[in-house]
């Protein structure tokens, strides 16, 4: 863990990517050998159906029965984080509801990632959610998709009315936004956890008292970011610098699709993990000549 607060949403902690067979349903064996491997590895805890998890692109149905596996199999090994987040606020009550049923430890809400809300709008759309759940919830801020931002001045009006909302994703590329994030809300909540979604902010949000990360490497690369945290801990600054330079590249491998749920899956093979590669549409598999060059960047960065 990165602090010493009650919060069990620190450290490294994958967005699992979602296993699935040809024909689209849940690959329970491939899921299953991924979360013991994850676990086997030493991560902190488990995100299910974030962005890499595919939930945009599954019915409610398939989403309970994912996050229902999810819980089941992990039992209670690591902490299991299930993403509810939804255009509808109702949607996202009823998969919250569903969560606490399963005995899930918390939600991710991503914010309504269709119609653009005005602030006042947007703040009663988490309002309502953290007040019908008694949940430990996380908000999950990625502008990039869903063309809105979660600024700390709104996060932390959400805080002071909800002592539910415990933590925030910030899959953000400005180093600042995750500083203010810190400053404001951790200023006021110590044990809110403010985690990374990029590989190259990890050692910077760190620095700067955040919790750890929330990235798409934890499913096929968890040691780097683990190693990085410990060494970070233990004050091995001259190891966490060797460890962020390889952190710092693997972003490149996520330019070769878009999005690219494909090419996590196809690193978590490269990694030697036995999993299917299936994606659920519109994304498709990705193309030999990408696996190529995706093996190209893995070698070069020793994965």
């Amino acid at each position: 863990m990165i602090n010493k607060n009650n919060n069990p949403f620190t450290g490294v902690i994958p967005p699992v990517s979602t296993i699935v067979t040809t024909e689209g349903a849940l690959d329970k064996e491939g899921m299953g050998r991924l979360i013991d491997h994850l676990i086997g590895k030493g991560v902190n805890g488990l995100f299910f159906l974030g962005t890499g998890g595919e939930f945009s692109q599954m019915s409610q149905g398939e989403r309970k029965e994912v996050a229902e596996f999810a819980v089941t199999y992990v039992n209670g090994r690591v902490p299991v984080l299930i993403g509810t987040g939804a255009t509808s606020t109702r949607e996202v009550m009823e998969l919250n509801e569903h969560a606490a049923m399963i005995g899930a430890d918390g939600v991710v809400v991503i914010n309504p990632y269709y119609a653009k809300l005005e602030a006042d709008y947007l703040f009663h759309h988490f309002s309502t959610i953290a007040a019908a759940t008694d949940l430990p919830v996380l908000l999950y801020n990625f502008p990039a998709l869903t063309g809105q931002d979660l600024s700390a001045e709104f996060v932390l009006k959400l805080v002071q009315a909800h002592d539910n909302i415990v933590g925030i994703k910030e899959t953000v590329n400005d180093i600042g936004h995750v500083r203010e994030m810190i400053h404001q809300v951790k200023g006021y909540k110590s044990d809110f956890s403010v985690l990374c979604g990029f590989e190259d902010l990890l050692i910077n949000t760190l620095s700067l008292g955040g919790d750890g990360i929330i990235s798409a490497s934890g499913n096929f690369a968890p040691e780097i970011s683990i190693e990085a945290c410990q060494a970070f801990v233990g004050k091995n600054f001259v190891r966490v610098l060797e460890l962020n330079e390889k952190l710092a590249a693997i972003p490149s491998m996520y330019t070769l699709a878009t999005p690219f749920v494909n090419v996590i899956k196809e690193a978590i093979v490269l990694s030697g993990v036995e999993v299917s590669t299936e994606v659920l549409p519109p994304v498709k598999k990705l193309e030999p000549e990408r696996v190529e060059k995706l093996k190209e960047i893995m070698t070069k960065l020793a994965l």
